[in-house]
């Protein structure tokens, strides 16, 4: 009986019921979510080829934001894609595999996520309170170790959750009631006793969100310190600038991440967190380009340089 349930289990897809719920107004909101796909594609992509193109773009800060245009990436060709194909196709089924690779790049870009907003909030405290010591604390080797233990950390979070996930039995329905594979989406349908797991879960996320929350607040508490003492209007207002398009961003991300993460399994339905993960998987890396491009002076005169040379 055991061969028998271990097969069913391994020789069956995932169904994912999706997003849109087979109303008039599907094609309407599925036409919204490609918008915002292809704007997330766009505004990433773009900001990638700016700061890879202007020298004066090749600093520590954009270093981090090319990471994060990265990330964004990744977390949305994760999981629109596979939700579009679904939806043109009438086919909701998904591997066991596919399944894996989704779990695997949203828990792993989300964790990495994490860790680099902390390492870009603490890039803006050296670059503001630190100024002369900049170049030393902040060395192109600096960056690119705290580059890569953010990912790695981001990594390393994902392997344990995705082993952990289907090392459980699914013997029931294998309907998930979701637009893509999410841990506690799937943690639904085992047939096995999943509480310990998302008590650990529900810890591993309190500290994964709440140390790196805790070293951005300390990080811009010294930041707003500093700026109050500065004498010149216009450092004030350079300073201030660059870091509330990096607040706006950490305020996007946490505000999902902690809604999505931080509560108990008791207190989730299948319909919020549908809705919190539409904030976190698709609007948030469509807007976090928009918000670095609009604030910041340099972004702008790099693409005003870009235009001008294609229109030569």
């Amino acid at each position: 009986m055991a061969m028998g349930l271990w097969n069913h289990t391994f020789l069956s897809s995932f169904i994912l019921r999706g997003l849109l719920s087979h109303s008039s107004y599907d094609f309407f909101l599925f036409s919204l979510v490609l918008l915002a796909f292809a704007a997330a594609l766009t505004g990433n992509i773009l900001l990638l080829l700016l700061i890879q193109g202007d020298r004066r773009l090749h600093t520590p800060m954009y270093f981090f934001l090319s990471q994060l245009s990265i990330m964004d990436l990744t977390m949305v060709c994760a999981v629109v894609p596979k939700m579009a194909a679904n939806f043109l196709s009438g086919h909701k089924f998904i591997s066991w595999a596919g399944c894996a690779a989704q779990i695997f790049l949203v828990v792993m870009v989300g964790g990495a996520e994490c860790f680099l907003l902390a390492v870009m909030a603490y890039d803006r405290y050296v670059a503001i309170c630190h100024p002369l010591r900049y170049s030393v604390l902040m060395s192109w080797k600096t960056c690119y170790l705290l580059a890569v233990a953010s990912w790695i950390g981001g990594v390393a979070d994902s392997v344990i959750d995705v082993g952990t996930v289907f090392s459980f039995p699914y013997c029931g329905s294998l309907e998930v009631d979701h637009f893509f594979c999410e841990v506690p989406a799937l943690l639904r349908l085992s047939c096995a006793d999943t509480s310990l797991f998302e008590d650990l879960i529900y810890a591993c996320c309190v500290v994964m969100l709440l140390l790196p929350l805790g070293v951005i607040v300390a990080s811009y508490a010294r930041v707003l310190t500093a700026v109050i003492r500065m004498p010149s209007t216009e450092g004030k207002q350079k300073a201030l600038t660059t870091c509330s398009s990096h607040l706006a961003v950490v305020g996007l991300y946490y505000s999902g991440a902690i809604f999505s993460y931080m509560q108990r399994a008791s207190a989730r339905t299948p319909a919020r967190d549908r809705a919190t993960s539409i904030f976190y998987t698709i609007l948030t890396p469509m807007l976090n380009p928009l918000i670095y491009s609009l604030r910041n002076r340099e972004v702008t005169r790099a693409l005003r340089k870009m235009l001008g040379r294609w229109r030569v």
